[in-house]
Protein backbone atom coordinates (compact mmCIF):
# COMPACT_ATOMS: atom_id res chain seq x y z
CA UNK A 1 0.00 0.00 0.00
CA UNK A 2 2.90 2.28 0.82
CA UNK A 3 4.43 1.56 -3.01
CA UNK A 4 0.85 2.71 -4.00
CA UNK A 5 0.10 5.88 -2.23
CA UNK A 6 4.05 6.76 -2.99
CA UNK A 7 3.34 6.45 -6.72
CA UNK A 8 0.53 8.55 -6.76
CA UNK A 9 1.93 11.19 -5.22
CA UNK A 10 4.67 11.39 -7.55
CA UNK A 11 1.61 11.21 -10.24
CA UNK A 12 -0.13 13.94 -8.81
CA UNK A 13 3.84 16.35 -8.68
CA UNK A 14 4.13 15.67 -11.74
CA UNK A 15 0.69 16.30 -12.89
CA UNK A 16 1.01 19.66 -10.82
CA UNK A 17 4.76 20.31 -12.02
CA UNK A 18 3.47 19.98 -15.89
CA UNK A 19 0.50 22.20 -15.02
CA UNK A 20 2.57 24.98 -13.54
CA UNK A 21 5.22 24.73 -16.45
CA UNK A 22 2.27 25.37 -18.64
CA UNK A 23 0.98 28.09 -17.19
CA UNK A 24 4.20 29.87 -16.99
CA UNK A 25 4.90 28.96 -20.82
CA UNK A 26 1.49 30.81 -21.28
CA UNK A 27 1.20 33.62 -19.30
CA UNK A 28 4.92 34.01 -20.28
CA UNK A 29 3.75 33.74 -24.38
CA UNK A 30 0.95 36.48 -23.57
CA UNK A 31 3.37 38.82 -22.02
CA UNK A 32 5.52 38.09 -24.72
CA UNK A 33 2.63 39.10 -27.20
CA UNK A 34 1.88 42.19 -25.39
CA UNK A 35 5.12 43.36 -25.68
CA UNK A 36 5.42 42.93 -29.48
CA UNK A 37 1.98 44.56 -29.96
CA UNK A 38 3.44 47.71 -27.98
CA UNK A 39 6.59 47.99 -30.21
CA UNK A 40 4.62 48.05 -33.02
CA UNK A 41 2.05 50.61 -32.24
CA UNK A 42 5.23 52.64 -30.94
CA UNK A 43 6.87 52.30 -34.25
CA UNK A 44 3.65 52.68 -36.23
CA UNK A 45 3.34 56.18 -34.88
CA UNK A 46 6.87 57.17 -34.90
CA UNK A 47 7.09 56.02 -38.59
CA UNK A 48 4.53 59.09 -38.92
CA UNK A 49 3.59 61.01 -35.77
CA UNK A 50 1.15 62.94 -38.38
CA UNK A 51 -1.12 59.55 -37.65
CA UNK A 52 -1.36 60.24 -34.16
CA UNK A 53 -2.52 63.42 -34.50
CA UNK A 54 -4.99 62.42 -37.21
CA UNK A 55 -7.10 59.82 -34.83
CA UNK A 56 -7.16 62.56 -32.21
CA UNK A 57 -8.51 64.93 -35.01
CA UNK A 58 -10.92 62.41 -35.94
CA UNK A 59 -12.01 62.06 -31.81
CA UNK A 60 -12.29 65.62 -31.87
CA UNK A 61 -14.81 65.43 -34.80
CA UNK A 62 -16.68 63.07 -33.58
CA UNK A 63 -17.29 64.43 -30.23
CA UNK A 64 -18.18 68.04 -31.59
CA UNK A 65 -21.27 66.30 -34.00
CA UNK A 66 -22.59 64.04 -31.44
CA UNK A 67 -23.13 66.91 -29.55
CA UNK A 68 -26.47 67.17 -32.15
CA UNK A 69 -28.00 64.09 -30.64
CA UNK A 70 -26.53 64.82 -26.90
CA UNK A 71 -27.73 68.14 -26.41
CA UNK A 72 -31.78 68.35 -26.16
CA UNK A 73 -32.15 72.21 -28.20
CA UNK A 74 -30.43 70.43 -31.19
CA UNK A 75 -31.83 67.28 -30.71
CA UNK A 76 -35.31 68.90 -31.04
CA UNK A 77 -34.40 70.45 -34.35
CA UNK A 78 -33.00 67.65 -36.29
CA UNK A 79 -34.61 64.36 -34.09
CA UNK A 80 -32.67 61.25 -35.40
CA UNK A 81 -31.45 62.59 -38.59
CA UNK A 82 -28.83 63.92 -36.21
CA UNK A 83 -27.53 60.41 -36.54
CA UNK A 84 -26.49 61.17 -40.21
CA UNK A 85 -24.04 63.63 -38.93
CA UNK A 86 -21.84 61.30 -36.87
CA UNK A 87 -22.26 58.92 -39.94
CA UNK A 88 -20.52 61.24 -42.69
CA UNK A 89 -17.94 62.34 -39.89
CA UNK A 90 -17.01 58.20 -39.95
CA UNK A 91 -17.32 58.05 -43.66
CA UNK A 92 -15.24 61.56 -45.06
CA UNK A 93 -12.81 62.17 -42.68
CA UNK A 94 -10.00 61.03 -44.61
CA UNK A 95 -5.63 61.21 -43.54
CA UNK A 96 -5.26 64.15 -46.22
CA UNK A 97 -7.08 67.36 -46.86
CA UNK A 98 -7.63 66.76 -50.62
CA UNK A 99 -9.27 63.10 -49.25
CA UNK A 100 -11.45 64.84 -46.56
CA UNK A 101 -12.66 67.61 -49.21
CA UNK A 102 -12.78 65.04 -52.22
CA UNK A 103 -15.23 62.75 -50.11
CA UNK A 104 -16.73 66.08 -48.23
CA UNK A 105 -17.92 67.23 -51.99
CA UNK A 106 -18.87 64.24 -53.04
CA UNK A 107 -21.14 63.54 -50.20
CA UNK A 108 -22.60 66.85 -50.22
CA UNK A 109 -23.47 67.45 -53.71
CA UNK A 110 -24.37 63.67 -54.12
CA UNK A 111 -26.89 64.19 -51.14
CA UNK A 112 -28.38 67.72 -52.78
CA UNK A 113 -28.60 66.35 -56.42
CA UNK A 114 -30.20 62.70 -55.12
CA UNK A 115 -32.59 64.75 -52.52
CA UNK A 116 -33.94 67.24 -54.65
CA UNK A 117 -34.40 64.60 -57.67
CA UNK A 118 -35.85 62.04 -54.96
CA UNK A 119 -38.61 64.88 -54.50
CA UNK A 120 -39.49 65.58 -57.91
CA UNK A 121 -40.11 62.16 -58.63
CA UNK A 122 -42.09 61.61 -55.47
CA UNK A 123 -44.27 64.64 -56.47
CA UNK A 124 -44.50 62.80 -60.09
CA UNK A 125 -45.30 59.34 -58.72
CA UNK A 126 -48.29 61.00 -56.83
CA UNK A 127 -50.24 62.05 -59.98
CA UNK A 128 -50.53 58.98 -60.89
CA UNK A 129 -52.34 57.65 -57.95
CA UNK A 130 -52.07 55.42 -55.46
CA UNK A 131 -52.14 52.10 -57.60
CA UNK A 132 -49.60 53.62 -59.78
CA UNK A 133 -47.47 55.96 -57.44
CA UNK A 134 -44.95 52.43 -56.06
CA UNK A 135 -44.93 51.52 -59.55
CA UNK A 136 -43.14 54.98 -60.76
CA UNK A 137 -41.22 55.04 -57.90
CA UNK A 138 -39.61 51.71 -58.95
CA UNK A 139 -39.01 52.30 -62.41
CA UNK A 140 -37.29 55.59 -60.93
CA UNK A 141 -35.13 53.83 -58.57
CA UNK A 142 -34.07 51.16 -61.49
CA UNK A 143 -33.59 54.02 -63.66
CA UNK A 144 -31.13 56.24 -62.01
CA UNK A 145 -29.53 52.96 -60.19
CA UNK A 146 -28.52 51.66 -63.77
CA UNK A 147 -27.46 54.92 -64.86
CA UNK A 148 -25.53 55.82 -62.14
CA UNK A 149 -23.84 52.16 -62.05
CA UNK A 150 -22.84 52.13 -65.22
CA UNK A 151 -21.71 56.04 -65.20
CA UNK A 152 -19.12 54.63 -62.16
CA UNK A 153 -17.17 52.47 -65.01
CA UNK A 154 -16.28 55.71 -67.07
CA UNK A 155 -12.47 56.40 -65.96
CA UNK A 156 -12.20 59.80 -65.31
CA UNK A 157 -15.14 59.65 -63.18
CA UNK A 158 -14.68 56.95 -61.07
CA UNK A 159 -11.01 58.18 -60.52
CA UNK A 160 -12.36 61.76 -59.05
CA UNK A 161 -16.77 61.03 -58.46
CA UNK A 162 -17.38 57.34 -57.53
CA UNK A 163 -17.72 58.01 -54.19
CA UNK A 164 -20.25 60.81 -54.96
CA UNK A 165 -22.36 59.02 -57.49
CA UNK A 166 -22.48 55.93 -54.97
CA UNK A 167 -24.27 58.57 -52.33
CA UNK A 168 -26.30 59.52 -54.94
CA UNK A 169 -27.84 55.96 -55.31
CA UNK A 170 -27.97 55.53 -51.52
CA UNK A 171 -29.54 58.70 -51.09
CA UNK A 172 -32.34 58.79 -54.18
CA UNK A 173 -33.55 55.47 -52.87
CA UNK A 174 -33.99 55.86 -49.37
CA UNK A 175 -35.52 59.27 -49.54
CA UNK A 176 -37.67 58.30 -52.44
CA UNK A 177 -38.81 54.93 -51.00
CA UNK A 178 -39.03 56.50 -47.06
CA UNK A 179 -41.40 59.15 -48.87
CA UNK A 180 -43.98 56.84 -49.90
CA UNK A 181 -44.67 56.13 -46.31
CA UNK A 182 -43.94 59.54 -45.11
CA UNK A 183 -45.60 62.70 -46.55
CA UNK A 184 -42.89 64.88 -44.80
CA UNK A 185 -40.61 64.03 -47.82
CA UNK A 186 -39.49 67.86 -47.85
CA UNK A 187 -38.50 67.86 -44.29
CA UNK A 188 -36.54 64.26 -44.10
CA UNK A 189 -34.39 65.24 -47.32
CA UNK A 190 -33.85 68.73 -45.40
CA UNK A 191 -32.75 66.83 -42.07
CA UNK A 192 -30.40 64.80 -44.20
CA UNK A 193 -29.16 67.18 -46.33
CA UNK A 194 -28.32 69.67 -43.43
CA UNK A 195 -26.83 66.95 -41.05
CA UNK A 196 -24.72 65.81 -44.28
CA UNK A 197 -23.43 69.13 -44.60
CA UNK A 198 -22.52 69.74 -40.92
CA UNK A 199 -20.70 67.10 -40.46
CA UNK A 200 -18.84 67.15 -43.75
CA UNK A 201 -17.78 70.84 -42.90
CA UNK A 202 -16.70 69.58 -39.58
CA UNK A 203 -14.34 67.42 -41.23
CA UNK A 204 -13.16 69.82 -43.78
CA UNK A 205 -12.70 72.95 -41.22
CA UNK A 206 -10.73 70.63 -38.77
CA UNK A 207 -8.85 68.93 -41.36
CA UNK A 208 -7.88 72.33 -42.81
CA UNK A 209 -6.89 74.26 -39.67
CA UNK A 210 -5.90 71.95 -37.08
CA UNK A 211 -2.35 70.26 -38.41
CA UNK A 212 -3.42 69.71 -42.04
CA UNK A 213 -2.00 67.10 -44.12
CA UNK A 214 -1.62 67.99 -47.86
CA UNK A 215 -1.75 65.14 -50.17
CA UNK A 216 0.07 67.39 -53.03
CA UNK A 217 3.00 67.87 -50.45
CA UNK A 218 3.48 64.07 -49.94
CA UNK A 219 3.49 63.57 -53.87
CA UNK A 220 5.83 66.07 -53.99
CA UNK A 221 8.63 64.79 -51.42
CA UNK A 222 7.52 61.08 -52.69
CA UNK A 223 8.81 62.26 -56.02
CA UNK A 224 11.94 63.66 -55.05
CA UNK A 225 12.74 60.62 -52.62
CA UNK A 226 12.40 58.47 -55.27
CA UNK A 227 14.97 59.88 -57.36
CA UNK A 228 17.38 60.31 -54.65
CA UNK A 229 16.92 56.81 -54.06
CA UNK A 230 18.29 55.55 -57.60
CA UNK A 231 20.59 58.79 -57.45
CA UNK A 232 22.05 56.57 -54.41
CA UNK A 233 21.69 53.25 -56.26
CA UNK A 234 23.45 54.70 -59.13
CA UNK A 235 26.29 55.97 -57.41
CA UNK A 236 27.16 53.41 -55.15
CA UNK A 237 26.60 50.80 -58.47
CA UNK A 238 30.06 51.31 -59.77
CA UNK A 239 32.62 50.33 -56.69
CA UNK A 240 30.22 47.89 -55.99
CA UNK A 241 29.94 45.70 -59.57
CA UNK A 242 33.81 46.18 -60.28
CA UNK A 243 34.97 46.04 -57.00
CA UNK A 244 33.51 42.26 -56.43
CA UNK A 245 35.66 39.41 -55.79
CA UNK A 246 36.37 36.59 -58.28
CA UNK A 247 33.62 34.46 -56.42
CA UNK A 248 30.96 37.12 -57.41
CA UNK A 249 30.09 38.08 -53.90
CA UNK A 250 30.26 41.59 -52.88
CA UNK A 251 32.61 42.81 -50.10
CA UNK A 252 30.21 43.89 -47.62
CA UNK A 253 26.61 44.82 -47.58
CA UNK A 254 25.01 48.21 -48.98
CA UNK A 255 21.68 48.58 -47.95
CA UNK A 256 21.58 51.71 -50.03
CA UNK A 257 21.76 49.41 -52.88
CA UNK A 258 17.98 48.36 -52.03
CA UNK A 259 16.33 51.65 -51.74
CA UNK A 260 15.21 51.67 -55.45
CA UNK A 261 12.86 49.03 -54.72
CA UNK A 262 10.44 51.19 -53.22
CA UNK A 263 10.28 53.28 -55.91
CA UNK A 264 8.97 49.86 -58.35
CA UNK A 265 5.65 49.84 -56.22
CA UNK A 266 5.40 53.46 -55.93
CA UNK A 267 2.79 53.82 -58.79
CA UNK A 268 -0.80 53.73 -57.31
CA UNK A 269 0.58 55.60 -53.94
CA UNK A 270 1.37 58.33 -56.78
CA UNK A 271 -2.03 58.34 -58.23
CA UNK A 272 -3.92 58.70 -55.60
CA UNK A 273 -2.07 61.26 -54.06
CA UNK A 274 -2.03 63.39 -56.92
CA UNK A 275 -5.79 62.61 -57.36
CA UNK A 276 -6.19 64.19 -53.72
CA UNK A 277 -4.13 66.96 -54.18
CA UNK A 278 -6.85 68.21 -57.30
CA UNK A 279 -9.01 68.78 -54.49
CA UNK A 280 -6.91 70.84 -52.32
CA UNK A 281 -6.89 74.36 -52.28
CA UNK A 282 -4.09 76.53 -52.31
CA UNK A 283 -1.07 76.26 -49.69
CA UNK A 284 2.22 77.09 -49.00
CA UNK A 285 4.33 76.78 -52.13
CA UNK A 286 1.41 75.12 -54.11
CA UNK A 287 -1.13 76.91 -55.36
CA UNK A 288 -4.25 76.21 -57.34
CA UNK A 289 -3.96 74.27 -60.19
CA UNK A 290 -0.91 73.37 -59.29
CA UNK A 291 1.29 71.12 -62.33
CA UNK A 292 0.38 67.53 -60.37
CA UNK A 293 0.05 66.25 -63.65
CA UNK A 294 3.77 67.16 -64.54
CA UNK A 295 4.61 64.95 -61.29
CA UNK A 296 3.13 61.85 -62.37
CA UNK A 297 5.43 62.38 -65.71
CA UNK A 298 8.27 62.49 -63.62
CA UNK A 299 7.22 59.33 -61.73
CA UNK A 300 6.68 57.73 -65.00
CA UNK A 301 10.09 58.43 -66.02
CA UNK A 302 11.19 57.46 -62.55
CA UNK A 303 9.59 53.74 -62.65
CA UNK A 304 11.19 53.58 -65.95
CA UNK A 305 14.54 54.12 -65.04
CA UNK A 306 14.25 51.95 -61.37
CA UNK A 307 12.74 48.91 -64.15
CA UNK A 308 16.50 49.32 -65.28
CA UNK A 309 18.24 49.46 -62.06
CA UNK A 310 16.94 46.08 -60.96
CA UNK A 311 18.20 44.77 -63.77
CA UNK A 312 21.04 45.80 -62.74
CA UNK A 313 21.04 44.96 -59.19
CA UNK A 314 20.45 41.45 -60.79
CA UNK A 315 23.80 41.38 -62.37
CA UNK A 316 25.11 42.24 -58.85
CA UNK A 317 24.47 38.73 -57.71
CA UNK A 318 24.09 36.78 -60.84
CA UNK A 319 25.93 33.22 -61.28
CA UNK A 320 27.81 34.17 -63.99
CA UNK A 321 30.33 36.91 -63.89
CA UNK A 322 32.87 38.42 -66.08
CA UNK A 323 36.19 38.21 -64.93
CA UNK A 324 37.69 40.82 -63.36
CA UNK A 325 40.42 41.64 -66.37
CA UNK A 326 36.88 41.52 -68.50
CA UNK A 327 35.21 44.00 -66.39
CA UNK A 328 39.00 46.41 -66.10
CA UNK A 329 38.29 47.19 -69.85
CA UNK A 330 34.83 49.32 -69.45
CA UNK A 331 35.48 49.77 -65.52
CA UNK A 332 36.08 53.58 -65.75
CA UNK A 333 33.74 54.80 -68.41
CA UNK A 334 30.99 52.58 -66.73
CA UNK A 335 31.33 54.09 -63.28
CA UNK A 336 31.57 57.57 -64.35
CA UNK A 337 28.35 57.17 -66.02
CA UNK A 338 26.57 55.60 -62.87
CA UNK A 339 28.44 57.84 -60.56
CA UNK A 340 27.44 60.98 -62.73
CA UNK A 341 24.00 59.99 -63.39
CA UNK A 342 23.52 59.35 -59.60
CA UNK A 343 25.10 62.68 -59.14
CA UNK A 344 22.29 64.14 -61.40
CA UNK A 345 19.77 62.31 -59.73
CA UNK A 346 20.38 63.48 -56.81
CA UNK A 347 20.56 67.10 -57.48
CA UNK A 348 17.30 67.11 -59.30
CA UNK A 349 15.48 65.79 -56.35
CA UNK A 350 17.29 68.26 -54.42
CA UNK A 351 15.73 71.30 -57.22
CA UNK A 352 12.76 69.55 -56.36
CA UNK A 353 12.29 69.70 -52.39
CA UNK A 354 13.70 73.32 -52.32
CA UNK A 355 11.72 74.16 -55.63
CA UNK A 356 14.86 75.88 -57.54
CA UNK A 357 15.94 75.75 -60.81
CA UNK A 358 18.72 72.51 -61.41
CA UNK A 359 21.52 74.44 -62.92
CA UNK A 360 24.27 72.18 -61.15
CA UNK A 361 22.40 68.93 -62.15
CA UNK A 362 23.22 69.83 -66.06
CA UNK A 363 26.78 69.38 -65.67
CA UNK A 364 26.35 65.98 -64.25
CA UNK A 365 24.37 65.01 -67.92
CA UNK A 366 26.93 65.85 -69.59
CA UNK A 367 29.57 63.95 -68.21
CA UNK A 368 27.93 60.89 -68.02
CA UNK A 369 25.99 61.59 -72.04
CA UNK A 370 30.25 62.17 -72.35
CA UNK A 371 30.95 59.04 -70.96
CA UNK A 372 28.46 56.93 -72.56
CA UNK A 373 29.68 58.07 -75.81
CA UNK A 374 32.92 56.68 -74.96
CA UNK A 375 31.98 53.64 -73.73
CA UNK A 376 30.10 53.44 -77.31
CA UNK A 377 33.02 54.04 -79.23
CA UNK A 378 35.51 51.43 -76.98
CA UNK A 379 32.66 49.19 -77.64
CA UNK A 380 32.71 49.12 -81.16
CA UNK A 381 36.41 49.46 -81.18
CA UNK A 382 38.12 45.73 -82.51
CA UNK A 383 40.80 45.46 -80.00
CA UNK A 384 38.86 45.95 -77.04
CA UNK A 385 37.57 41.70 -76.86
CA UNK A 386 40.41 38.44 -77.88
CA UNK A 387 39.12 36.43 -80.17
CA UNK A 388 39.72 33.29 -77.30
CA UNK A 389 37.30 35.10 -74.60
CA UNK A 390 34.73 33.22 -73.58
CA UNK A 391 31.11 34.34 -74.96
CA UNK A 392 29.59 34.08 -71.87
CA UNK A 393 32.16 36.06 -69.67
CA UNK A 394 31.72 38.61 -72.75
CA UNK A 395 27.76 39.00 -72.57
CA UNK A 396 27.44 40.20 -69.19
CA UNK A 397 29.91 43.03 -69.35
CA UNK A 398 28.34 44.40 -72.34
CA UNK A 399 24.66 44.27 -71.03
CA UNK A 400 25.59 46.49 -67.93
CA UNK A 401 27.37 48.55 -70.49
CA UNK A 402 23.95 48.59 -72.32
CA UNK A 403 21.85 49.58 -69.25
CA UNK A 404 23.50 51.89 -67.97
CA UNK A 405 23.37 53.69 -71.56
CA UNK A 406 19.65 53.56 -71.13
CA UNK A 407 20.01 54.86 -67.64
CA UNK A 408 21.78 57.89 -69.01
CA UNK A 409 18.98 58.53 -71.45
CA UNK A 410 16.42 58.08 -68.75
CA UNK A 411 18.42 60.37 -66.38
CA UNK A 412 17.95 63.14 -69.29
CA UNK A 413 14.42 62.69 -69.86
CA UNK A 414 14.02 63.06 -66.42
CA UNK A 415 15.80 66.30 -66.09
CA UNK A 416 13.52 67.45 -69.20
CA UNK A 417 10.85 67.45 -67.38
CA UNK A 418 12.20 68.55 -64.08
CA UNK A 419 12.90 71.40 -66.33
CA UNK A 420 9.35 71.55 -67.51
CA UNK A 421 8.24 71.68 -64.25
CA UNK A 422 10.23 74.42 -63.12
CA UNK A 423 9.63 76.57 -65.98
CA UNK A 424 5.73 75.90 -65.24
CA UNK A 425 6.03 77.12 -60.90
CA UNK A 426 8.71 79.32 -61.90
CA UNK A 427 10.97 77.82 -59.36
CA UNK A 428 13.44 79.94 -57.87
CA UNK A 429 17.28 80.91 -59.95
CA UNK A 430 19.16 80.19 -57.45
CA UNK A 431 22.65 79.53 -59.33
CA UNK A 432 26.33 78.30 -56.71
CA UNK A 433 28.66 81.44 -55.95
CA UNK A 434 31.51 79.24 -56.97
CA UNK A 435 31.30 76.14 -59.45
CA UNK A 436 33.46 73.11 -58.12
CA UNK A 437 32.64 71.20 -61.65
CA UNK A 438 35.51 69.88 -63.28
CA UNK A 439 35.39 70.71 -66.93
CA UNK A 440 35.68 67.69 -69.26
CA UNK A 441 37.77 69.47 -72.21
CA UNK A 442 41.19 69.03 -70.09
CA UNK A 443 41.05 73.05 -70.00
CA UNK A 444 42.35 75.10 -66.95
CA UNK A 445 39.15 76.11 -64.86
CA UNK A 446 38.28 79.18 -64.04
CA UNK A 447 36.56 80.23 -60.52
CA UNK A 448 33.72 82.45 -60.76
CA UNK A 449 32.78 84.66 -57.99
CA UNK A 450 30.18 86.37 -56.83
CA UNK A 451 32.29 89.63 -56.92
CA UNK A 452 33.38 88.41 -60.48
CA UNK A 453 30.20 88.16 -61.88
CA UNK A 454 29.32 92.24 -61.52
CA UNK A 455 32.48 93.04 -63.67
CA UNK A 456 32.63 93.52 -67.44
CA UNK A 457 35.78 91.14 -67.99
CA UNK A 458 38.16 89.19 -66.03
CA UNK A 459 41.69 89.28 -67.06
CA UNK A 460 44.14 86.24 -66.94
CA UNK A 461 47.54 86.72 -66.33
CA UNK A 462 50.08 83.29 -66.94
CA UNK A 463 53.51 83.83 -65.87
CA UNK A 464 56.44 81.88 -67.34
CA UNK A 465 56.91 78.57 -65.67
CA UNK A 466 59.34 78.03 -62.96
CA UNK A 467 62.41 76.07 -63.47
CA UNK A 468 61.92 74.07 -59.78
CA UNK A 469 58.67 72.64 -61.00
CA UNK A 470 57.37 73.67 -64.27
CA UNK A 471 54.26 75.31 -63.54
CA UNK A 472 52.97 78.44 -64.29
CA UNK A 473 51.14 80.52 -61.72
CA UNK A 474 48.19 82.48 -62.89
CA UNK A 475 46.64 85.56 -62.04
CA UNK A 476 43.17 86.85 -62.01
CA UNK A 477 43.19 90.64 -62.85
CA UNK A 478 39.47 91.57 -61.83
CA UNK A 479 38.87 95.33 -64.12
CA UNK A 480 36.31 96.10 -61.10
CA UNK A 481 38.87 96.49 -58.13
CA UNK A 482 42.03 96.75 -60.23
CA UNK A 483 43.75 94.17 -58.10
CA UNK A 484 45.14 91.22 -58.62
CA UNK A 485 43.73 87.95 -57.10
CA UNK A 486 45.46 84.87 -56.66
CA UNK A 487 43.78 81.93 -58.34
CA UNK A 488 46.06 79.06 -57.42
CA UNK A 489 48.81 77.13 -60.00
CA UNK A 490 47.48 76.34 -63.98
CA UNK A 491 48.90 73.56 -65.38
CA UNK A 492 50.15 74.15 -68.78
CA UNK A 493 50.49 70.99 -71.13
Amino acid sequence: MSLESASQEKEKEGLFARGWSWIKAFLKNIKTKVFEFVSKVKKLGQDDPRRVVHSLKVGLALSFVSLFYYYQPLYDSFGVSAMWAVMTVVVVFEFSVGATLGKGVNRGLGTLLAGALAVGAHQLANLSGRIGEPIVLGFFVFLQAAVSTFARFYPNIKARYDYGLLIFILTFSLVSVSGFRDDEILELAHKRLSTVLIGGSTCVIISIFLFPVWAGEDLHNLIASNMEKLGSFLEGFGDEYFKMTEDGKSKEDKSFLQGYKSVLNSKNNEDTLANFARWEPGHGRFQFRHPWKQYLKIGALTHQCAYRIESLNGHLNADIQAKPEIRSKIQETCTKMSLESGKALKELAFAIKKMVKPFSADNHIENSKSAAKNLNSLLKSAGLWDDDMDLLQVVPVATVASLLIDVVTCTEKIAESVHELASIINFEAVEPTVSTEKPETGQPEIAKTSNDANCPSVIIIISEPSRENGNSSATTMNNCSSRPTNSGVVNII
